[in-house]
């Protein structure tokens, strides 16, 4: 006889105050709450193996003595069932519509793995399940989903050589900003040869922010959050300048796009783009043609050395001897953000 069981939301004790998660943007995409709890993180987090940090699961540069990003949480299961395989329900962090479903294993790292559309405080964004063992029945592109509604069974799905062990099975989440509705186009004339399944929605064209900092940032009493200030406070990588003036992500992110009286004076030639270091796009300056010095398509302006060093994995800028400049993966990220 097949049991059901029903799951609770309950209220979140933070510095003596109950807070309703339901009272937040963003909702924990599974019971496992221990983030809150003080310590929690080593029982929130699954790490890479069991003689590494819990840090391994977080989001950054936590892998590889910090020169390999992990664009994610990995959150660890709380339930398994007779043969050690996970059993806790996945749910959606918000409302939203699911915009992708890969049902098949082998054709994503991210195994099975949903996506779905958010839009909180005026900006879209998009929040990714991964290594899904079952997606819920009715859940497919086009469907709507209230923050909490089950989505999805947490597994242990990837098309990786070496496969994810019982003792550390979780869902991989994500929050991303959208690069660019050209991607696939983009794809196929400068990756000849890649296979791209996913179209839009593969995760080279989802920009990651940190889960682990809004999860907590909205939890604190004292300030409201607010994702577009959350977005807009990222620390600069590095600042680019760029001769495009019509890409999709100025239509998708208006609110990130500055006032510049001497552009709508002359007209927009470029724009002037502040990257963190995982490469998401926070601040874009429109310039006008009697700013832009430099001939070339895409220029470096300017590099903050000490978050490329606290943070230099995604290996956007590398500094030869006193002289910074883009490096390839760089350029090409700049490249497919204004394709």
């Amino acid at each position: 006889m097949m049991k059901s069981f029903i799951f609770l939301t309950l209220p979140i004790l933070l510095g003596g105050v109950l807070k309703s998660p339901a009272q937040s943007p963003f909702q924990f995409p599974t019971a496992n709450h221990a983030l809150y709890e003080p310590g929690g993180d080593a029982k929130f987090l699954a790490p890479t193996s069991p003689d590494r940090s819990w840090t391994t699961g977080g989001f950054g540069c936590v892998r590889t003595d910090g020169w390999q990003m992990h664009e994610g949480l990995d959150i660890i299961h709380l339930h398994t069932d007779r043969r050690g395989e996970p059993t806790d329900p996945v749910m959606a962090t918000a409302d939203g519509t699911v915009m992708y479903v890969n049902q098949k294993t082998s054709l994503s790292n991210y195994g099975k793995y949903i996506v779905i559309r958010h839009v909180i405080d005026g900006i879209e964004i998009y929040s990714l399940y991964a290594h899904l063992s079952a997606v819920a029945a009715g859940v497919a592109a086009g469907k709507a989903v209230r923050g909490g509604e089950v989505i999805a069974t947490m597994g242990r799905t990837s098309n990786t050589r070496s496969s994810i062990a019982k003792e550390r099975a979780h869902v991989h989440f994500e929050l991303n900003l959208l690069d660019n509705d050209n991607f696939a186009a983009w794809f196929k004339k400068n990756m000849p040869g890649e296979r791209n399944d996913h179209g839009v929605w593969n995760g080279q064209n989802l920009d990651g922010l940190d889960p682990r900092q809004i999860l907590l940032a909205e939890q604190n009493p004292a300030k409201k959050f607010n994702l577009l200030s959350f977005i807009q406070s990222q620390t600069e990588l590095c600042r680019v300048l760029v001769r495009a003036t019509n890409f999709p992500y100025l239509k998708r992110y208006p609110a990130l796009v500055l006032k510049n009286p001497k552009a709508e004076q002359e007209g927009v030639a470029g724009y002037e783009i502040a990257l963190n270091y995982n490469g998401v796009a926070f601040a874009l300056m429109p310039r006008a043609a009697s700013e832009i010095k430099s001939p070339v398509k895409i220029q470096l302006l300017s590099v903050n050395a000490a978050e490329y060093h606290a943070n230099p994995c995604r290996k956007l800028v590398v500094q030869r001897g006193s002289r910074w400049q883009l490096t390839e993966k760089g350029r090409r990220d700049v490249e497919q953000l204004t394709y």
